[in-house]
């Protein structure tokens, strides 16, 4: 039987089970998906956008990226909100509310205007949602009263949170758009207009692919494309720039965090609660997998916490930021050099390319014993060797050396290669 610990942790006052939910997306759309949802493990759910219109897609709307033989590791997207009538949205939320009472709903909702925000806020309120998102990040709107060309303008993510505030009781969070140079500034506008919390990231605007025989971007919808949001396992090291960013800010730091981009294992997960999320959100990895993969969550984090003695989850919360600094305070008078484990070298000579091609050239390769020697006049410690190495322990860190016109000082190393 997986190991189950206890994984309840409090986001914005209200308790969830465990902090996996479904992001506002295609994958919690209508109730039967999200009761099947809930049913499956999942502690709560973020039911895709609501507005006071209802969006009309195009067909295909899907597209993948992937890299020879992996699965996808992108997706693109080009749905926009809820294309259901708000009333039966509405209706949804409720019966779900009413039906999973220990489970949190939360109403994501998005309005073009002062009057769409504050009727959408009242709305969900009465049906008794837990908590509301406004989301000021959807990269494939076709208004700019709406979505990502809202979330880049602090002026109207400040004004409409105080909108949405001013028309509700519950706790409001503000999605943000991670198409935008500094996040700060519309979080922080968010933050000073009333919300309670903050949600990052939504998509990344993209093109995936073209069709080489039509010469067109990909979907291809009747000879034509678009640019539109980018998700998936890809987007996860942008996600986290942008959460450490966040969560760096002084007058951020304090403010509850629900973290989106490229989750599909426990070890995506407990990434994002170490740079000081409290709350999770899933998509991609459920259109590719299905709601099952919160077993795996759930299962892979309870044993990461058994093994290293963590009872309670919010224990691991931003207990990376502080290893996160600026690059000017990173220490650089030393040098770790790589060590070769003959035993364990297949001889595929990846390392001796790659260093030559794209490195400086401090590796040798015998043609004869196919085994490569490290050139330590030429190592600058730069770990490429040990990145394209395709067996698991046979490059690892070795001896440290100092640089010159540095002083020899002691050096901890807590790293871990897998």
């Amino acid at each position: 039987m997986a190991l189950k610990k206890d994984l309840s942790i409090d986001f914005l006052g209200v308790k969830c089970e465990n902090p996996f939910f479904l992001s506002s997306s295609p994958v919690g759309s209508n109730y039967e998906m999200c009761a099947k949802a809930l049913e499956t493990g999942w502690g709560g759910i973020y039911y895709k956008t609501i507005g006071v219109f209802i969006a009309d897609e195009c067909s295909p709307r899907f597209d993948i990226v992937n890299k020879e033989t992996t699965p996808w590791i992108g997706f693109k997207n080009m749905e926009q909100i809820s294309d259901k009538p708000l009333e039966v949205n509405l209706g949804y939320i409720k019966q779900l509310k009413e039906d999973y009472p220990d489970k949190v709903i939360v109403a994501s909702i998005m309005g073009s205007d002062d009057e769409e925000w504050a009727y959408l806020a009242k709305a969900v309120t009465e049906v008794n949602a837990d908590l509301i998102e406004c989301n000021f990040s959807c990269p494939q709107m076709t208004s700019s009263t709406m979505g990502s060309d809202v979330g880049t303008r602090p002026e109207l993510v400040k004004h409409y949170c105080e909108v949405v505030c001013a028309n509700t009781t519950l706790p409001v969070i503000a999605k943000m758009t991670p198409n935008i140079t500094n996040m700060e500034l519309p979080a922080i506008a968010a933050v000073e207009g009333g919300a309670s919390g903050l949600a990052a990231i939504n998509t990344v605007k993209s093109i995936t692919n073209i069709d080489h025989d039509l010469c067109v971007g990909m979907p291809v919808v009747n000879g034509q494309s678009s640019v539109s949001g980018y998700s998936g396992a890809a987007v996860k090291p942008i996600a986290l720039r942008f959460v450490s960013d966040l969560k760096h800010d002084p007058k951020l730091v304090d403010i509850p965090l629900t973290g989106i981009g490229g989750i599909e294992t426990w070890e995506d997960a407990l990434d994002f609660l170490l740079l000081g999320c409290t709350n999770l959100q899933v998509t991609t990895a459920v259109m590719q997998y299905g709601y099952r993969i919160v077993e795996d969550l759930i299962s892979g984090l309870s044993h990461y916490m058994e093994n290293h003695g963590i009872d309670r989850l919010e224990d691991l919360v931003g207990k990376a930021l502080p290893s996160i600094i600026g690059a000017e305070d990173l220490d650089r008078s030393f040098m770790l050099l790589p060590e070769f484990n003959e035993d364990a070298c297949v001889g595929c000579g990846r390392c001796y390319i790659s260093c030559f091609d794209g490195g400086h050239q401090a590796i040798e390769f015998d043609p004869e014993t196919r085994r490569p020697k490290l050139i330590e006049d030429h190592c600058v410690g730069c770990h490429l060797c040990l990145n394209v190495c395709p067996v698991m322990h046979c490059i690892m860190p070795g001896k440290v050396v100092m640089k010159p016109d540095h002083e020899e000082h002691e050096i901890v190393m807590k790293t871990n290669y897998k």
